[in-house]
């Protein structure tokens, strides 16, 4: 019996993680996952600080998941 390793290639992960952050300059931030194919999330959330819905964008990633 022959044994031999075989080095398989590792795959991309599918999603990322990334640091949402709010539009209105509280500097409020959380972190959300999206798809690696799919464009820079732009989300509309409430945001505790000014206490009212704001846009957060996407400022980097954090990791792959």
């Amino acid at each position: 019996m022959l044994l031999t390793t075989v080095n398989l290639a590792k795959s991309k992960s599918k999603s990322v993680l990334v640091r949402m952050v709010a539009a209105a300059g509280s500097g409020y931030c959380f972190n959300a996952k999206r798809s690696r194919l799919r464009e820079k999330l732009i989300l509309r959330k409430h945001n505790p600080v000014v206490n009212k819905h704001v846009l957060f964008f996407e400022r980097k990633k954090i990791r792959s998941i």
